[in-house]
C-alpha cells in the first residue's frame, strides 16, 4: 500500500499502564482515532481523561518505567511508531511529528534565550552552524509574528507574556516543517483575546503546510471553532467519535450530551445550567461495563456489567459507544 493511501496519523487500541507499588494504574484504555492530512482532530474530555498520556505515547515519551505501552498500534503515514527503537523515535519527533506542550514556561529551559532554543533544532537536526541557525530561528518568530524577532531572540522565557510564550512553543513545534502536530491545551491561562489570535495562527499555518493538528482540550469553545472531527474520551477510552458539526447538532452518547449541556448559551438566558453529577472516576479504579454509568442519567443494570460496542449513527462515521446511543442521538438538543 502507498504511503498516500494510509491516514496521516492512525492510532488503534492504545493502552497505557503505569505500573506503581500500590498497583495498576490504567490512563488510557483503548483509545482509537485517525488523523488526515490539513485535517484538524479535537480530542476532548475532562481533566483526567488521559488525553495527555496519549499524545505523549504517541510522541515516544513514554519509553521508560513505570509507564507501559500494553496494547495497540500508533502508525504515522502506515510507519509502526511503537516498533521504533529510543533513538529512532527521537529522530522522528521534531522531523515528522511535533508538539507544542500545555504550559510554554515549564516547557522551555529558564536559562537558555529562546533564540537558543530554537536554533538547537536546526543545530541537532541539520547540522547547521549557530549563526546560520539563529539566522533561521529569527525568521521562525517573524512566521509565527513575534515583534521585533530579531531583537528578542536574545530575551529569555521570562522576559516574553504567556501569549508570546506559546507563539514560541508553536515555533519551535513548527520549526522542521512536521507532517502532524499535537496542541495539548495549547490556549490554557490565557486570556479570550489571545486564546482566538493563537488558534488564528495556528489555522493560518495549518494551511500553508497541510499538517495534521491534534488539538487536545476540555474546551468545548475553542473545539467549536477549530475543529473538523472530535474524538471524546472518558475513562481513557474513546467514547464518540463524529465530525464537529454532526457532535455539537446531535451528540450521541451521554456524556457527550452533559458536556454540551454544561455550557452557558445564548439562547438558554436565565435558565440554570445543568451540570453532569459526580467526578471522573480513578485511573486506578475504573468501574466495570460503561465506565460512565455511575454519573449517566439514562443508566440501566446491563450498564455496570457489560461494556457498551461502538455503533454507527450515521454514513458520515459518526459512532458511539453507548447501549442506548441510538436514542441518544435522536432525543432532541437542549
Amino acid at each position: 500500500m502507498s504511503p498516500a493511501a494510509h491516514p496521516l496519523l492512525e492510532v488503534e487500541d492504545l493502552c497505557v499502564e503505569f505500573r506503581t507499588r500500590r498497583g495498576t494504574i490504567r490512563a488510557v484504555n483503548g483509545l482509537s482515532y485517525t488523523l488526515h492530512e490539513g485535517e484538524t482532530l479535537a480530542l476532548l474530555g475532562e481533566s483526567g481523561s488521559g488525553k495527555s498520556v496519549a499524545a505523549q505515547a504517541v510522541m515516544g515519551l513514554l519509553d521508560t518505567p513505570p509507564a507501559h505501552i500494553t496494547r495497540g498500534a500508533v502508525r504515522l503515514r502506515g510507519d509502526d511508531l511503537l516498533a521504533l527503537s529510543p533513538e529512532r523515535h527521537r529522530e522522528v519527533r521534531g522531523t515528522r511529528l511535533s508538539m507544542i506542550f500545555q504550559d510554554a514556561l515549564t516547557a522551555l529551559n529558564p536559562v537558555l534565550s529562546v533564540g537558543d532554543q530554537l536554533a538547537e533544532m536546526y543545530r541537532v537536526h541539520q547540522g547547521m552552524g549557530r549563526k546560520a541557525a539563529l539566522a533561521r530561528a529569527v525568521a521562525l518568530m517573524d512566521r509565527v509574528r513575534i515583534p521585533a524577532a530579531s531583537r528578542r531572540i536574545h530575551d529569555y522565557p521570562h522576559q516574553f507574556s504567556g501569549g508570546m510564550r506559546q507563539r514560541v512553543m508553536i515555533a519551535m513545534a513548527l520549526a522542521l516543517d512536521p507532517e502532524v502536530v499535537i496542541a495539548d491545551e495549547p490556549t490554557t491561562a490565557l486570556d479570550v483575546t489571545v486564546q482566538a489570535q493563537i488558534m488564528r495562527l495556528l489555522k493560518q499555518l495549518q494551511s500553508e503546510t497541510r499538517m495534521g493538528l491534534l488539538l487536545i482540550t476540555h474546551d468545548l469553545g475553542v473545539v467549536a471553532e477549530a475543529a473538523d472531527r472530535i474524538t471524546v474520551m472518558y475513562a481513557g477510552r474513546t467514547v464518540e467519535s463524529a465530525s464537529a458539526d454532526d457532535l455539537y447538532a446531535r451528540p450521541g452518547h451521554p456524556y457527550t450530551r452533559g458536556l454540551l449541556d454544561s455550557v452557558p448559551r445564548l439562547d438558554r438566558l436565565g435558565k440554570p445550567l445543568v451540570p453532569i453529577t459526580g467526578a471522573p472516576p480513578l485511573p486506578s479504579s475504573i468501574p466495570a461495563g460503561c465506565a460512565f454509568h455511575p454519573r449517566c442519567p439514562r443508566a440501566e443494570p446491563r450498564c455496570g456489567s457489560e461494556a457498551p460496542p461502538f455503533r454507527t449513527l450515521s454514513p458520515a462515521g459518526h459512532r458511539s459507544a453507548c447501549h442506548f446511543a441510538e436514542e441518544v442521538h435522536h432525543a432532541p438538543v437542549g
